[in-house]
């Protein structure tokens, strides 16, 4: 941890800052998601049966919602173990496959909000979107 503060100038100490802070913003985010979803399960999932009323995906929206929500707390709790990881032993494996869980995750919201024709919607997720594709090239 000293070195990294020592060398947060060089190359490899950015490289190291910038895959700790991806991995942490990830973690933050599909930890919050996925625990709001689990601690207001009933409320989220009457809103989305609502949302998806006359979508295809009316009648799976129970099970997709929680596939979503597993989804979304891997990826967060992947990443956030990841980002530790990173500090500690600067082995990225556990964080690279936190973001690809937390682009497929991405990737599922999207679609859900293009099957509702949610548009305004689909396009809040594109820059998450693009930081989680920057986030696995820096974790490679």
């Amino acid at each position: 941890m000293n070195d990294l503060l020592h060398n947060l100038h060089t190359p490899i100490g950015l490289g190291i800052l910038l895959q700790v802070l991806v991995s942490a913003f990830l973690a933050i985010l599909f930890i919050q998601s996925g625990l709001d979803k689990v601690i207001d399960w009933r409320g989220n999932l009457e809103w989305l049966q609502g949302h998806f009323a006359k979508s295809p995906l009316a009648r799976a929206v129970p099970l997709l919602f929680g596939i979503l929500t597993a989804l979304e707390l891997v990826a967060g709790l992947m990443s956030g173990v990841g980002c530790i990881l990173i500090l500690l032993q600067r082995g990225t494996a556990i964080a690279f496959y936190g973001a690809l869980l937390s682009a497929l995750a991405l990737i599922a919201l999207f679609f859900g909000q293009r099957m509702a024709k949610e548009y305004a919607g689909a396009a809040v997720l594109v820059p998450y979107f693009l930081l989680t594709l920057i986030s696995l090239y820096l974790l490679t």
